[in-house]
């Protein structure tokens, strides 16, 4: 008897396309479900609670992005990466690490309270904070998955741990009738995303182990990580950050609901890139052959296509989808989404190369370019909003995203992915879609 050859795995770029297309129908699918229930929960709620929440956010990603030693990267990247030694002290980092940030949520909450005039973030802060301790013990596995773009499975427990918090947070808006629901129901979120990742993810089961060459390399290669997440807490948060100093709780409201419509094209290819690239870049580097360089072109081309896409259809019909979509009290969220539709373009072209650096583990250099962003982006919105108010900071951020392109292009020359054509293909799209955005809402806009 012969016995059967096993089935060879997919090739990588295989294994990609088919990771991207998961993650992305995943995270697109979340985004309707988020989408269903933020139409319900702005029905249910006034706009000051999202205004709240938005502080609350601020805050909670501020200290996991303060805190990030970039373990998810070090696992993807890390000759070590499958080995249980190496595994379980990044396991016992993580949930060291939640342990701190939670007692830090409660130490900050007097503090926020203060600085944004909001006492609800005494009792808030607190219970918010029980989710990046929870998120500690999330197990190693979902790393391992995502460095053997092995997503399937991941991928849908992730998804179902979305679901259920999600229909939890409906549920205690009906009962509860105040923000307190949708800290609630993040809390419930984790919780199920813990429980769920270790019941059904397969793999062994962590353990806290210290294993000190691991550790010093985590620690060497997380340093960065470090300083380039604290930098990447302004690039993502600063906006909420700023503007809470400066706006009403209700238009912080209204801007945090057109943030979270125009901004879903971009987090989606940032869910995508940062979950494929750095295998492709480790281990089919587009400098090792023109095929590489072949298949990588046309995955990026379709990243930055797509995105583009989306943006320019958020931008011609942001108004009326607002409009469609919620009741009077958030009618201005419509010019938030057109404008940031526009703002985030000149983004989209530099983000295929960021995780070149961390595939080569050159975290040092990333770092760089993250702080480089950070301060450029903050400087510009403390200018615009001085000068002209939420629309002058939102002008002022596209004005720097287009400034720090030559520094992204110049760390992707370094690690040899940058690709010329398609920087001035996309650049001269995204001119032209941000054209037509302004001629369909010149009116709206006042132009």
């Amino acid at each position: 008897m012969h016995s059967e050859s096993p089935k060879p795995l997919p090739n990588l770029f295989q294994r990609a396309l088919t990771g991207s297309m998961l993650t992305a129908g995943s995270y697109a699918a979340t985004q309707a479900l988020r989408l269903a229930s933020n139409l319900i929960l702005t029905r249910l709620l006034f706009p000051e609670a999202f205004g709240i929440m938005a502080l609350v956010s601020v805050v909670l990603v501020g200290l996991s992005m303060f805190s990030d030693m970039g373990i998810g990267p070090a696992i993807s990247q890390h000759r070590r990466g499958d080995e249980p030694a190496f595994l379980d002290t990044a396991f016992t980092l993580d949930v060291a690490r939640g342990v701190v940030l939670w007692l830090m949520t409660c130490a900050l909450a007097w503090p926020a309270a203060k600085l944004y005039d909001a006492p609800e973030l005494l009792q808030l802060l607190p219970a918010a904070g029980l989710t990046l301790l929870i998120a500690g013990f999330n197990p190693t596995r979902i790393d391992t998955a995502n460095r053997h773009l092995l997503l399937v499975r991941v991928t849908l427990l992730d998804l179902a741990a979305q679901v259920l918090g999600l229909l939890a947070m409906i549920a205690l808006a009906l009962a509860l009738q105040s923000v307190w629901a949708l800290v609630l129901g993040a809390i419930i979120g984790s919780l199920a995303k813990l429980i769920i990742m270790t019941l059904w993810l397969p793999g062994r089961q962590n353990r806290f182990h210290w294993n000190a060459e691991a550790g010093r390399d985590l620690i060497h290669f997380g340093k960065w990580i470090f300083l380039s997440t604290a930098c990447g807490f302004l690039l993502s948060q600063g906006d909420k950050a700023i503007f809470g100093a400066y706006l009403s709780k209700t238009d912080l409201g209204i801007y945090n609901i057109g943030w979270f419509l125009a901004s879903f094209p971009i987090l989606l290819a940032g869910a995508v890139t940062g979950r494929v690239l750095i295998p492709l870049y480790r281990d089919q580097h587009p400098a090792q052959s023109h095929e590489n360089a072949r298949k990588l072109r046309k995955f990026r081309f379709a990243i930055s296509g797509g995105t583009l896409l989306l943006l320019a259809v958020l931008g011609v019909a942001g108004v009326p989808l607002v409009g469609v979509l919620y009741d009077a009290r958030y009618q201005a969220a419509g010019l938030v989404v057109v404008i940031m539709a526009m703002v985030q373009m000149p983004a989209v072209i530099g983000m295929t190369y960021d995780q070149s650096a961390l595939a080569a583990g050159d975290s040092r250099s990333y770092f760089l370019l993250m702080a480089l962003k950070a301060a450029v982006q903050t400087l510009a919105f403390f200018i615009g909003i001085e000068t002209a108010g939420l629309w002058g900071a939102l002008t002022a951020q596209a004005v720097a995203l287009i400034a720090v392109h030559p520094a992204i292009a110049w760390l992707a020359h370094r690690n040899r992915a940058w690709d010329a054509l398609h920087d001035a293909i996309f650049f001269a799209m995204a001119a032209g879609f941000a054209a037509l955005i302004l001629w369909v809402n010149h009116a709206t806009l006042g132009l």
